[in-house]
Protein backbone atom coordinates (compact mmCIF):
# COMPACT_ATOMS: atom_id res chain seq x y z
CA UNK A 1 0.00 0.00 0.00
CA UNK A 2 1.28 3.52 -0.94
CA UNK A 3 3.21 5.68 1.63
CA UNK A 4 0.63 8.77 1.31
CA UNK A 5 -1.99 6.40 2.59
CA UNK A 6 -0.58 6.71 5.92
CA UNK A 7 -0.93 10.64 6.28
CA UNK A 8 -3.20 11.81 9.17
CA UNK A 9 -4.70 15.07 9.84
CA UNK A 10 -7.29 16.40 13.30
CA UNK A 11 -10.42 17.48 12.76
CA UNK A 12 -12.60 18.84 15.45
CA UNK A 13 -16.28 19.25 14.88
CA UNK A 14 -17.07 22.06 17.39
CA UNK A 15 -19.79 22.91 19.72
CA UNK A 16 -21.83 24.87 17.17
CA UNK A 17 -21.58 21.48 14.46
CA UNK A 18 -22.83 19.05 17.36
CA UNK A 19 -25.68 21.08 18.78
CA UNK A 20 -26.56 21.62 15.03
CA UNK A 21 -26.77 18.25 14.89
CA UNK A 22 -24.23 18.02 11.35
CA UNK A 23 -21.83 15.45 12.64
CA UNK A 24 -23.04 12.91 10.53
CA UNK A 25 -23.52 15.64 7.62
CA UNK A 26 -19.33 16.60 8.20
CA UNK A 27 -18.39 12.92 8.54
CA UNK A 28 -19.51 11.74 5.66
CA UNK A 29 -18.26 14.49 3.60
CA UNK A 30 -14.73 13.09 4.13
CA UNK A 31 -15.95 9.25 4.07
CA UNK A 32 -17.06 9.79 0.72
CA UNK A 33 -13.67 11.28 -0.37
CA UNK A 34 -12.11 8.12 0.96
CA UNK A 35 -10.12 8.85 3.96
CA UNK A 36 -10.66 6.53 6.96
CA UNK A 37 -11.75 7.62 10.39
CA UNK A 38 -8.77 6.28 12.82
CA UNK A 39 -8.96 7.86 15.80
CA UNK A 40 -12.73 9.34 17.35
CA UNK A 41 -13.47 10.92 20.68
CA UNK A 42 -16.72 13.20 22.34
CA UNK A 43 -14.78 15.46 24.97
CA UNK A 44 -15.56 19.05 26.70
CA UNK A 45 -11.99 20.45 26.71
CA UNK A 46 -10.63 22.36 29.18
CA UNK A 47 -9.97 26.11 28.35
CA UNK A 48 -5.85 25.23 29.19
CA UNK A 49 -6.51 22.38 26.47
CA UNK A 50 -8.06 24.69 23.89
CA UNK A 51 -5.07 27.17 24.77
CA UNK A 52 -2.50 24.59 24.44
CA UNK A 53 -3.78 23.22 21.33
CA UNK A 54 -3.74 27.12 19.40
CA UNK A 55 -0.63 27.73 20.87
CA UNK A 56 1.39 24.56 20.08
CA UNK A 57 2.47 26.27 16.80
CA UNK A 58 5.15 29.21 18.81
CA UNK A 59 4.46 32.08 15.72
CA UNK A 60 0.71 31.36 15.85
CA UNK A 61 0.19 34.22 18.19
CA UNK A 62 2.43 36.52 15.53
CA UNK A 63 1.40 35.47 12.61
CA UNK A 64 -2.34 35.49 13.23
CA UNK A 65 -2.74 38.73 14.59
CA UNK A 66 -0.91 39.95 11.70
CA UNK A 67 -3.57 38.38 9.77
CA UNK A 68 -6.32 40.13 11.63
CA UNK A 69 -4.99 43.30 11.42
CA UNK A 70 -4.56 43.22 7.48
CA UNK A 71 -7.99 41.40 7.19
CA UNK A 72 -9.39 44.80 9.26
CA UNK A 73 -7.23 46.84 7.08
CA UNK A 74 -8.25 45.74 3.60
CA UNK A 75 -12.15 45.67 4.34
CA UNK A 76 -11.27 49.65 5.01
CA UNK A 77 -11.81 49.01 9.19
CA UNK A 78 -9.56 49.89 11.85
CA UNK A 79 -8.55 47.36 13.83
CA UNK A 80 -8.85 47.31 17.44
CA UNK A 81 -5.15 47.60 17.99
CA UNK A 82 -2.19 47.62 15.61
CA UNK A 83 -0.19 44.58 18.11
CA UNK A 84 -0.74 41.59 17.09
CA UNK A 85 0.08 39.71 20.67
CA UNK A 86 -3.09 41.98 22.12
CA UNK A 87 -5.10 40.96 18.93
CA UNK A 88 -5.08 37.24 19.14
CA UNK A 89 -5.33 37.87 23.17
CA UNK A 90 -8.63 38.16 22.69
CA UNK A 91 -8.98 35.82 20.00
CA UNK A 92 -7.66 33.25 22.27
CA UNK A 93 -10.19 34.21 25.16
CA UNK A 94 -13.10 33.65 22.48
CA UNK A 95 -12.10 30.47 21.43
CA UNK A 96 -11.71 29.08 25.02
CA UNK A 97 -14.97 30.05 25.98
CA UNK A 98 -16.36 28.99 22.70
CA UNK A 99 -14.67 25.50 22.47
CA UNK A 100 -15.43 24.79 26.61
CA UNK A 101 -19.21 25.52 26.10
CA UNK A 102 -20.92 22.21 24.84
CA UNK A 103 -18.90 18.64 23.38
CA UNK A 104 -16.95 18.64 20.45
CA UNK A 105 -16.29 15.99 18.57
CA UNK A 106 -12.57 15.39 17.75
CA UNK A 107 -11.22 12.85 15.05
CA UNK A 108 -8.49 11.67 13.58
CA UNK A 109 -8.44 10.99 9.65
CA UNK A 110 -6.21 8.83 7.37
CA UNK A 111 -5.33 8.82 3.88
CA UNK A 112 -3.18 10.08 0.56
CA UNK A 113 -3.34 14.13 0.95
CA UNK A 114 -5.69 14.15 3.95
CA UNK A 115 -4.70 17.22 5.44
CA UNK A 116 -5.19 19.48 2.47
CA UNK A 117 -8.30 16.92 1.07
CA UNK A 118 -9.59 17.95 4.59
CA UNK A 119 -9.07 21.41 3.94
CA UNK A 120 -10.69 21.48 0.66
CA UNK A 121 -13.70 19.84 1.87
CA UNK A 122 -13.86 22.19 5.34
CA UNK A 123 -13.57 25.61 3.03
CA UNK A 124 -12.27 28.94 4.03
CA UNK A 125 -12.29 30.04 7.76
CA UNK A 126 -14.44 33.20 7.51
CA UNK A 127 -18.29 31.09 6.54
CA UNK A 128 -19.16 33.77 4.50
CA UNK A 129 -16.49 33.90 1.70
CA UNK A 130 -16.28 30.31 1.68
CA UNK A 131 -17.20 28.30 -1.49
CA UNK A 132 -20.66 26.83 -1.59
CA UNK A 133 -20.03 23.02 -1.79
CA UNK A 134 -17.67 23.34 1.24
CA UNK A 135 -18.65 22.37 5.10
CA UNK A 136 -18.84 25.65 6.07
CA UNK A 137 -19.85 27.85 2.92
CA UNK A 138 -23.01 25.33 2.85
CA UNK A 139 -24.34 25.00 6.57
CA UNK A 140 -22.71 28.41 7.97
CA UNK A 141 -24.07 31.91 7.79
CA UNK A 142 -21.76 33.81 10.14
CA UNK A 143 -18.78 36.56 8.86
CA UNK A 144 -15.89 37.83 10.86
CA UNK A 145 -18.15 41.30 11.03
CA UNK A 146 -20.88 39.32 12.85
CA UNK A 147 -18.49 37.48 15.23
CA UNK A 148 -16.21 41.26 16.01
CA UNK A 149 -19.71 42.95 16.41
CA UNK A 150 -20.59 40.11 18.76
CA UNK A 151 -17.36 39.67 20.82
CA UNK A 152 -17.39 35.83 20.39
CA UNK A 153 -15.03 33.35 18.28
CA UNK A 154 -16.71 32.87 14.38
CA UNK A 155 -18.87 29.57 14.82
CA UNK A 156 -17.82 27.85 11.68
CA UNK A 157 -18.35 24.14 12.47
CA UNK A 158 -15.16 22.51 12.82
CA UNK A 159 -11.42 22.52 13.10
CA UNK A 160 -8.67 20.93 10.33
CA UNK A 161 -5.30 21.52 10.59
CA UNK A 162 -2.95 23.21 8.31
CA UNK A 163 0.01 21.59 7.78
CA UNK A 164 1.29 17.79 8.04
CA UNK A 165 3.50 18.87 10.96
CA UNK A 166 0.98 21.11 12.88
CA UNK A 167 -1.40 17.46 12.23
CA UNK A 168 1.22 16.18 14.23
CA UNK A 169 1.52 18.52 16.89
CA UNK A 170 -2.11 18.65 16.58
CA UNK A 171 -2.72 14.56 16.95
CA UNK A 172 -0.37 13.81 20.03
CA UNK A 173 -1.89 16.72 21.99
CA UNK A 174 -5.75 15.08 21.36
CA UNK A 175 -4.72 11.56 21.31
CA UNK A 176 -2.76 9.07 22.77
CA UNK A 177 -1.30 6.76 20.59
CA UNK A 178 -3.14 3.55 21.83
CA UNK A 179 -6.23 5.57 21.20
CA UNK A 180 -5.54 5.22 17.15
CA UNK A 181 -6.80 2.43 15.47
CA UNK A 182 -4.58 0.87 12.66
CA UNK A 183 -6.84 -1.49 10.53
CA UNK A 184 -7.83 -1.58 6.86
CA UNK A 185 -10.88 -0.60 4.89
CA UNK A 186 -12.01 -3.06 1.75
CA UNK A 187 -12.31 0.67 -0.10
CA UNK A 188 -8.60 0.74 0.42
CA UNK A 189 -7.38 -1.69 -1.94
CA UNK A 190 -9.60 0.87 -5.01
CA UNK A 191 -7.78 3.64 -4.08
CA UNK A 192 -4.12 2.64 -3.29
CA UNK A 193 -3.51 -0.47 -4.85
CA UNK A 194 -1.62 -0.53 -8.47
CA UNK A 195 -3.26 -2.61 -10.80
CA UNK A 196 -6.28 -3.16 -9.32
CA UNK A 197 -5.43 -7.07 -8.86
CA UNK A 198 -8.20 -9.70 -8.03
CA UNK A 199 -11.60 -8.46 -9.23
CA UNK A 200 -12.56 -10.66 -11.43
CA UNK A 201 -13.56 -14.70 -11.06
Amino acid sequence: MSEFSKERTLVMIKPDGVQRSLIGEIIGRFERVGLKLVGLKIMVPTAKHVEEHYTLDPVWRTVTGEKTIASYKKNGKTPPSEDPLEITAVILENLKKYLTSSPSIVMVWQGAHSVGLVRKLVGGTEPLTSDVGTIRGDFVIDSYEMSDADGRAIRNLTHASGSVEEAEMEIKHWFSEDELIKYRLVGEQILYDVNLDGKLE
